[in-house]
Order: C-alpha cells, then structure tokens, then sequence
C-alpha cells in the first residue's frame, strides 16, 4: 500500500520561509532594526523644529556695577613737639574728643615684661585678617604691605609695647583737659618726666599718614586713581621720636567723600540721579549718600559724599563699592520669549450679579433652532481686569462705582455673541473688540500654554516681569525661549 505524503500547513510553512531568508543569523536582523531607528531619528531630529526652554529665575534685571573710589577726609598730621619715647593712649580708628589724651613722651624708655596679648585682641586681629583676606585682589598687591604694617602697629599697640591704653595714675580726667587748639597741633602738659599730649579737636586717631593726606578735590589728578602710586608708612615705633616727627593723622569730620572714575556711558546713567544707595564690598554694610558728575583732567567722576560711617572706614584710601542702582526685581525672562495674544475685551458694566464673587459670568442672548430667543450663563476665563478712566465733572455725584474692562479668552464666545444685562436686557454688548497682552508659553504640562506677564524693567536681552499675575507665572516654571517656532497648544 502506498505510504501517504504529509504537506506542513500555513503556518509552518511561513516559519520555514522566515527561516529560510534569515537563518541563524538572528543577531544581524536585531541590529538591522536598530540602524533603521537611529537613521530615521537623526533626519526626524535635522528636519524637525528645535524649541529651546529657560527655568524662570528671580532677581535684578543685571548686576550692579562695581567701583573703587579714592576716599577724601578733613584730616591733618600732627608732630610731636618734642623728643622721647613714645607711650599711646588712644586706639587707633576710635573716635577721641577734644583735649583727650593721645600719647605722651619720656626721656627714658620704659621697661616691659613680655608682651602678652588678651583674648578679646586676638579676636580682633583675627577678624582683621579675616576681613582682608576676603577682600584680597592679587591685581593690588601693594595693599599686602599696608595690611602688613597696619596689623604690626595693632599688634605693638594691643601688646603694649608702644604703650598701654591707660591714662598714668598721676593724672585725672582734669589735668587731661584744657582749652581747645586748633586742628593739627596738640596740646602739651607735662607731669614730672612725662609730656602728655592731647587732641586738638574731636576726630578719628590714626597711626599712619600716606601720600594723599591732605589732598583736596581741586588738587586731585587722574594718576592719582593709580592705586599702583599710594604709599602708606606707619607711625607706631617704640624708638625714640624727635621734636617735629609725625606722630598721628587725625580726621577732625565725619563727612567725606569717595571719587570713582566714570566712563561716558555710565556717567550719562548717573546724571540725573542726587542721591544712591552704596554697597561698601569689604563689610557688605550699605548707606545712602549724594552724588554728583564731576570732571578731573577731562574725564567724568562721580562723587559721593556721606554724613557718617568714616569710623568703619577711616583706614581705607581706596574702598571697593557697589552701586545699588538695579532695585527693580521680579522674575527673569529672556526677550525672546515674549508673545502677544488676542483677547475679546467686555466691560463690567454687563457682568452677571451672582452669589459667587470668585468668578465673573457673563448672560449671553441667542436663539435656539426653533427660533426662539434664549440666554445662557458663560463663565469665561478672565486673563487681566484694567479700571477705566472716569471723567469727573464739577457738580454731579461722585460716587460712581469704578468700571472695568475684562480681556477674556477668545475660546469663550465667538465674534457677534450678544451680552445683554439681566435687569435691563434691551441693554447689549457685541463681542467683537479685541486687544492684546503679552506673555509666554509655559511647557510645564508638556504643551505650550500662555501665560500673561506684566513687564517691569528690561534691557537689550532680558525683561524682569512682575511676581503673581493672575494666570501668569511664578518661580522655576519652564518656558518656550524661541516662542515664534511655537503656537499655542502645540505639544513640545
């Protein structure tokens, strides 16, 4: 008997084919489709149109520019008027009153035991130097050396190896006071070996002169902005001093002045300006001074004169500042975000009175498909309300309550719907006026969608926009940066 034939079915014939074209070689097939995707992506990424995003930030709309200004004080040296060695009383930067006494002089060298400094001197002079090393700018080196002596005459001072703080036991406050000298010479009294020399006015004492002591604004010069031509020398020294030595600087006024180098551009900033908030860089404290546009040599130069803070200051002939001008903030956004929308704008007077005051609903007149008139609440979204202006006349009652115009989104109605008022609905307003706000699109939801902005300040990049707008943005929201490659709605 003949054997009978077996055919494979359907299904198994279309595996043997499958596996008849490729094989084995499965691996080969996998990485064909792979090749396929990453070709069909890179010409969907070249073909496709790029939207950048910017995190919204808060802050000024740009840094406020930094200066360094050449102080100026009423000051004046005062020598010693005659010979010995030296003993202070006043600390240096401290405010002394007139006939206070400053130092006093021996013939001989007074004999001390070993230096030791206090616990509250050490905090000092670490703060000191802490201070410095913060506001160290390798570019002015010079300012090392005249830290460098300014913290060895602290030193010496706080030791007492140039003298103790303590007026001598033979003294009272009477024999310390006296008539009243003029500013730059002492007044001298002398106590058995010792001449005790006092202010000759009220003032800041300090135990170092440099090279622009004395200078006026008319005497000033450009090259003396050069901070590469200052020279500081210091007056502490527990060697003998003789007769006409310069032994201290004192600042008899607490007003002084800072001059800063202005360029063209940033004097015209300042020009209409009388006074301005001043950050002082090396203790971040901040004051308000008045300020002017002056010439020197040619060039433009703001000066900014104070009232008080010398004390804090008095040891700096060069102070590093910061010129508060920037004082409008909000949130940061890039100008090339910025879009404009169109919205119908329907004024108040038509809005529907109702129990809820957390929205604002509108009656709109319509008729049916059978032809009867009809009306309808419609609550549309309310993106700005601005108060219409009211001509006031003479005579006639004020009490009017104010009117708005509400800009409303345009998914809301359509143009020639009719608004009428519930009490007097011969009264009717067609939609149709429009006008438009500026905004940006959010992508938070991962579709653009406006938001409105009120802008505050802006320059050539950035526009500072006002913090909680009604349907606007807050902090770290992510919008379109180049917002004319995108619509409305679109799905990014």
């Amino acid at each position: 008997m003949a054997s009978k034939s077996t055919r494979p079915g359907p299904v198994t014939s279309l595996l043997l084919k499958i596996r008849s074209i490729f094989g084995r070689n499965i691996v080969t097939f996998v990485f064909g489709l792979l090749f396929l995707y990453i070709v069909s992506s890179v010409i969907f990424y070249f073909t496709s149109t790029h939207i950048e995003t910017y995190q919204v930030t808060q802050g000024p709309l740009s840094r406020n520019e930094t200066y360094t200004g050449l102080a100026l004080h009423t000051e004046a040296l005062v020598s010693a008027e005659s010979s010995g060695y030296i003993s202070y009383y006043a600390r240096e930067g401290d405010k002394i009153n007139a006939n206070g006494a400053v130092y006093s002089l021996t013939m001989a060298k007074q004999l001390d035991s070993q230096p030791v400094l206090s616990h509250e001197d050490l905090i000092e002079i670490r703060q000191n130097m802490l201070n410095f090393s913060k506001s160290f700018d390798p570019s002015n080196f010079n300012k090392t050396y005249n830290f460098k002596y300014q913290l060895k005459g602290s030193i010496l001072q706080y030791a007492g190896v140039t003298g103790n703080t303590s007026t001598p036991v033979a003294l009272t406050m009477e024999d310390l006071q006296g008539g009243s000298p003029a500013l730059g010479v002492s007044e001298s009294i002398t106590y058995g070996d010792q001449t005790i020399s006092k202010a000759g006015t009220d003032g800041i004492i300090l135990y170092m002169k440099d090279n622009y002591c004395g200078k006026t604004l008319e005497d000033l010069t450009a090259e003396d902005f050069n901070q590469n031509s200052y020279r500081e020398t210091d007056l502490k020294t527990d060697k003998m001093v003789s007769v006409g030595d310069d032994i201290y600087t004192i600042i008899s006024d607490e007003r002084w002045s800072l001059i800063i180098p202005l360029t063209e551009k940033q004097a015209a900033k300042l020009s209409n300006r009388s006074a301005i908030r001043v950050k002082f860089l090396k203790d971040d404290m901040t004051q308000s001074g008045s300020i002017s546009i002056i010439e020197i040599d040619g060039g433009k130069y703001g000066k900014i004169d104070f009232n008080k803070g010398l004390v804090r200051y008095s040891t700096d002939r060069f102070l590093d500042i910061e010129l508060v001008t920037n004082t409008v903030t909000g949130l940061k956004i890039p100008l090339s975000s910025i879009v404009t929308k169109d919205f119908y704008t329907i004024s108040s007077d038509y809005e529907l009175v109702t129990d809820d005051s957390s929205s604002v609903s509108f009656l709109v007149s319509e008729r049916n498909s059978e032809g009867e008139t009809v009306t309808r609440v419609v609550k549309p979204t309310i993106y700005a309300s601005f108060e219409n202006e009211v001509n006031v006349i003479p005579g006639e009652d004020q009490s009017v309550s104010a009117s708005y115009t509400y800009y409303v989104d345009t998914s809301a109605f359509k143009k020639g719907d009719v608004i009428i008022k519930e009490q007097s609905p011969q009264e009717k307003f067609i939609v149709g006026d429009m006008a438009a706000l500026e905004g940006v699109f959010s992508i938070n939801q991962g579709f653009a969608v406006f938001r409105r902005i009120e802008i505050l300040d802006q320059n050539e990049e950035y526009a500072i926009v006002a913090r909680n707008t009604p349907y606007g943005l807050i902090r770290y929201d992510h919008i379109v940066k180049n917002a004319d490659k995108v619509k409305e709605e679109d799905i990014l």
